[in-house]
């Protein structure tokens, strides 16, 4: 049962993060855009997050669908997980109506309480595969 809910926290995880990754690397300029509007990156910072962070998604993403080095990949999801729920919860506090940019295009709704449970879901499962996932 054990193995079963690691290889699941995996391919969710996994799926995810790759797919972010991926429409966000191959789109920077409309990912710098969107990390702009959240107004939390410095702004002569803002391209080298927009070209770094999703090759770190992506990476993370594969080394958890592959199977390699899941706990330390697990801690940075749980790094990126945290990040995206601050920012996320920022937004709502702050009350600004700006499109998510998670996923590029694809999820193009906006911030609100959905992307708070769907970061927390998945920042739990982030840490408990630090706990539980094989080295």
């Amino acid at each position: 049962m054990k193995w079963s809910g690691i290889i699941l926290a995996r391919l969710i995880l996994g799926v995810l993060l790759v797919f972010a990754g991926a429409v966000k690397a191959f789109n920077p300029q409309l990912f710098a855009y969107e990390l702009e509007q959240y107004n939390l990156v410095p702004v002569p910072l803002i391209h080298f997050v927009a070209i770094t962070l999703p090759w770190i998604e992506l990476l993370c993403g594969l080394l958890l669908l592959t199977g390699f080095w899941v706990r330390a990949s697990a801690w940075v999801a749980t790094g990126l997980m945290v990040a995206f729920l601050a920012a996320v919860l920022s937004v709502i506090v702050r009350g600004l109506k700006i499109k998510c940019g998670c996923f590029g295009t694809v999820g193009t709704e906006f911030v609100g309480w959905w992307h708070v449970a769907l970061d927390a879901g998945l920042l739990a499962m982030a840490v408990w595969l630090t706990r539980h996932g094989k080295e």
